[in-house]
């Protein structure tokens, strides 16, 4: 009689069936994947339709189509934006704009890049409460602000001047602006200033020269938020901006309107006009904007 030895369980031959596919860790199962994907297209296009539908209605050519878009579709036309850029002061008001907006822009990312900067690497005295500071200044509402900048401007003779509404919008950009640059300068690692300096290079040349071209995804986000803010601001624009030559391009719609209002192709045309340099900026830097978005979030 043959003797034979109990093997261990672990060595009997696997089941006979199907073998159970495991998901890879991160990978999401089809159903989830659909629903996602159905509510990012449904999300999409809720946030579209507004834009769209304005920019369908700017081509109807008689006052009353808003109210049957239906036929707009048989009798497009362009003529109203032809009307918008002829016939109204639409260019004039588009340069205002661009001076306005371009120099938000620039003195606006510069100083708060400076100051995230400096906050981010140097350790002096009070730059704890400077910080702090910045953030209680975005708590108070523009209708408390416009006394005291209105007086302000009043005494230094800038009312009525692309200078003064300039320095009034990068006091509204420059706070927020250097606290995002603040988190980013902080992901990126003191070593490199230190090799700076060991190269000659001064602290301003280490922060121009190598901090700067490392940070562009920081800086394109606050430069856009400085253009978006000084291109579609109306409460600071229409009260220190006093004669019509000077009106930004959201003062100029406002007074569009008034004297337009029901011609409503008309306004949606200046609508899309007027969204459409935004876009342009946001085209430009939309790769850098996810990135200097959450590069603070890890560190600060």
């Amino acid at each position: 009689m043959t003797l034979t030895a109990d093997r261990p369980a672990t060595d009997d031959p696997a089941p006979a069936g199907r073998p159970v596919k495991v998901r890879p860790r991160g990978e999401s199962s089809r159903l989830a994947s659909v629903l996602s994907h159905g509510t990012l297209i449904v999300a999409s296009l809720i946030a579209l339709f507004p834009v769209l539908y304005i920019a369908y209605i700017s081509l109807g050519p008689d006052d009353m189509d808003y109210l049957h878009p239906a036929k707009i579709m048989d009798k497009a036309t362009f003529a109203n934006y032809g009307r918008v850029l002829g016939d109204t002061g639409f260019l004039t008001w588009f340069g205002n704009s661009a001076i306005v907006a371009g120099g938000t822009t620039l003195i606006g990312v510069l100083i708060a890049a400076t100051t995230g900067y400096a906050v981010s690497r140097m350790r002096f005295p009070g730059y704890r409460p400077l910080m702090w500071a910045l953030l209680v200044t975005q708590m108070f509402p523009i209708a408390v602000l416009i006394v005291p900048m209105y007086y302000i401007l009043s005494n230094l003779q800038m009312l009525d001047s692309y200078t003064g509404l300039i320095l009034v919008y990068a006091t509204t950009t420059v706070p927020y602006c250097a606290w995002l640059l603040k988190g980013y300068f902080d992901t990126i690692p003191v070593e490199i200033d230190e090799a700076g300096r060991v190269d000659g290079l001064s602290p301003f040349g280490a922060f121009w020269r190598l901090i700067l071209p490392l940070a562009r995804p920081g800086l394109a986000v606050a430069a856009f938020y400085s253009f978006l803010t000084a291109w579609g601001e109306v409460a600071f624009a229409s009260t220190f901006m006093l004669s019509s030559s000077k009106y930004t391009l959201a003062v100029g719609l406002a007074s569009f309107v008034s004297e337009h209002d029901h011609q409503w192709q008309l306004m949606a045309a200046t609508s899309v006009l007027i969204a459409i340099p935004a876009a342009v900026v946001f085209y430009l830097v939309q790769r850098h904007l996810v990135t200097g978005l959450t590069a603070g979030a890890a560190k600060s």
